[in-house]
């Protein structure tokens, strides 16, 4: 087994990879001043040209290789995202999911390919995770409002009625067919904690069958790396200060050919009577999880790696810990409720602390 590293014992809150301030670490000679070359060296690297888009609720970002085609690519990559956002969104009328969870109880809905690949690979990460991933955790949503003007906790009853409804295990899945179907009224599927990372993944395969080897792919608190810069190095993503400003970076991860996906209690929270209450629900009890306030995960599948970084918020240090020591090719980086920070030792070489985080 892997020893686990513990970084530093100081207050931490969440870690975020917000790539549209990151350009100056990921993108060769965007700050300072470019090394000298000699008349032999190499050429420069190729300009690298980022474009934006939204889907997925939220901004997705695509940098590339100048060239006549690197638009086009782009855009592919945006339509991607929003092809995947129709098919496989649980609020979006029409949608395939939608029709499985207005059927619950009374029947099944047939589906396509990629989508009903996604519902077994979150059934599949539910099993390795023992529940802590669940994509049946939809049955809760709308219990907690974020974002009401003077939020309160929903009554105890309440998320415990909702809970029970909350079992990646009773999905049925008839693979022969296509075809799914949820036993109990009530339920609901949600991919939201899945679907980005596997629109992340087929992203970057789109792009390799184009030729492009070197790209970094951004949606949110999750990127994709491919290959490396220009000059040669790997791309470097900045780790937000939880407590710190937005572009305010604790720690740098380098990456090649791997995922990135940061979960944690900053993004959405309200604070009563003294205790603060975040939009990470463990679907075990529909409270917000407990035990870490910052959960990154390091994966060569950005599918992985988007519902570990969530699954491992509703573990907690140790357990979390020990499930991605047995996980080959998975590495993460953790902050536990008493401001600790521990990390696998696979991120010896890649990891970089710049300060620590603000108390």
């Amino acid at each position: 087994m892997r020893a686990l590293r513990t970084i530093f014992a100081f207050c931490s809150r969440h870690l975020v990879i917000p790539v549209h301030l990151l350009l100056c670490f990921a993108l060769a000679g965007c700050t300072g001043r470019a090394p000298e070359r000699s008349a032999s060296a190499e050429a420069e690297p190729p300009r690298m040209i980022t474009r934006y888009a939204e889907a997925m609720s939220t901004t997705i970002e695509v940098t590339l290789p100048a060239s006549e085609n690197a638009r086009v690519h782009a855009d592919s990559v945006f339509a991607l995202f929003r092809s995947i956002e129709t098919r496989m969104s649980e609020w979006r009328p029409g949608s395939p999911l939608t029709a499985v969870n207005e059927a619950a109880g009374k029947g099944g809905q047939t589906l396509p390919p990629d989508l009903l690949a996604v519902i077994e690979k979150g059934i599949e990460i539910g099993r390795m995770t023992g529940g802590a991933f669940d994509i049946t955790w939809a049955a809760l949503w709308g219990l907690w409002d974020f974002k009401a003007e003077a939020p309160v906790p929903p009554a105890i009853a309440e998320r415990r009625a909702r809970a029970r409804l909350v079992d990646y295990r009773k999905v049925n899945v008839d693979r022969e067919r296509s075809f799914v179907s949820l036993p109990e009224a009530g339920m609901k599927i949600g991919l939201g904690g899945i679907a980005k990372g596997h629109a992340l993944d087929e992203s970057a395969r789109y792009l390799r069958k184009q030729g492009v080897e070197t790209f970094l792919l951004s949606a949110g608190g999750q990127v994709y790396a491919g290959g490396r810069k220009g000059d040669g190095s790997r791309w470097s993503i900045g780790v937000r200060d939880p407590r710190g400003a937005a572009d305010d970076f604790f720690a740098i991860i380098d990456l090649e050919d791997r995922s990135l996906s940061t979960s944690g209690d900053y993004e959405s929270y309200f604070e009563y009577e003294g205790v603060r209450y975040h939009h990470i629900l463990d679907p075990r009890s529909g409270d917000p999880a407990r035990g870490l306030r910052g959960a990154t995960v390091l994966a060569e599948e950005a599918t992985l790696a988007d519902a570990l970084s969530t699954a491992l918020m509703v573990m907690g240090r140790d357990e979390a810990l020990d499930l991605v020591e047995r996980l080959s090719g998975v590495e993460a980086l953790v902050v536990d409720d008493s401001a600790r920070v521990y990390s696998t030792s696979g991120l010896a070489d890649v990891l970089r602390i710049v300060h620590k985080p603000a108390p």
